[in-house]
């Protein structure tokens, strides 16, 4: 009897434990378990997102990067890791020449041959979606985890959701402008609610007027703008020039009246670890002199 019941409660433990395992389980955003991590922390990192770029080094794994995109300008010490081109569709044999035991990839079904091709040479992959805050948040925690760093993660998370939660309710009771948020100009994209530029946007105090267009970046007609008539537009500098000067630009009010205000698109450009420091300039920009 007392064996019995002994059996019992070992099954019922090994079934516990089993459970908790699958709880516990991480996968990437390709589907694919990450592993990384739960053994030994890796020494050489490949990070092909400047997303993933910035947020590496400020969980304090960025002297372990071995290569980084073209594009991963930010912060300035990254510019010292070798460039191994770009992040989508990369050159799978410059990552591999780099030596990694862990690839971090922006998860586009561009990549997936890539990294097939990386976790059939040995390479741990990651493949992660950094399009929303809530993306920057789980690859937060997904990459402390992977790299042995989770207290700084956690640390980088509180820090962006405070300062984000600040910049909220500062912005909460003030009016909303309607905003126009030009990304290209031949053809015209803006940006939509898939996109956390959406996001930031509402946060500092804005109104998109393509908040009902679910994709990141849709493709818009100039009469459907002027129909929508924004008070704002945000652009870059070189947009901002091209809308000032165009004269098709000037069936926009605001172009007329001169409210085509330049975003900082380095600091605006990716959800990363400045998304709360990017939202408030999103605010100073829309409520001039505001408290923050």
């Amino acid at each position: 009897m007392l064996l019995a019941a002994a059996a019992a409660i070992a099954t019922l433990l090994a079934c516990s434990e089993s459970r908790r395992a699958v709880t516990e389980l991480h996968v990437d955003d390709f589907g694919a378990v990450i592993d990384a991590g739960t053994v030994t922390a890796p020494a050489r990192i490949a990070s092909l997102n400047p997303a993933t770029t910035e947020l590496l080094f400020a969980l304090g794994a960025g002297p372990r990067l071995v290569a980084r995109t073209t594009w991963d300008v930010w912060p300035h010490a990254a510019r010292a890791v070798p460039d191994v081109g770009p992040g989508l569709r990369p050159n799978v044999e410059a990552v591999l020449a780099r030596h990694p035991d862990l690839v971090v990839l922006y998860a586009s079904a561009e990549n997936r041959v890539a990294a097939e091709q990386l976790r059939a040479a040995g390479i741990e992959v990651i493949a992660l979606r950094t399009d929303k805050i809530a993306d920057f948040v789980r690859a937060s925690r997904e990459l402390g985890r992977a790299t042995g760093e989770d207290a700084a993660a956690a640390i980088v998370v509180d820090t962006m959701q405070r300062t984000l939660a600040r910049v909220r309710a500062a912005t909460l009771h003030l009016d909303h402008p309607t905003v126009f948020w030009h990304v290209w100009d031949s053809p015209i994209y803006t940006i939509g609610s898939g996109s956390f530029l959406d996001e930031l946007l509402t946060i500092g105090g804005g109104t998109n007027i393509y908040a009902d267009r679910t994709e990141p970046s849709p493709q818009v007609s100039l009469e459907d703008i002027i129909r929508r008539n924004p008070s704002v537009i945000l652009a870059g500098a070189t947009g901002q020039k091209s809308l000032m000067e165009s004269p098709l630009w000037q069936s926009v009010r605001a172009v007329r009246e001169g409210r085509v205000f330049v975003v900082d698109t380095n600091l605006i450009g990716r959800p990363s670890v400045r998304a709360g420091e990017a939202a408030a300039s999103i605010a100073r920009l829309l409520h001039p002199g505001i408290a923050l």
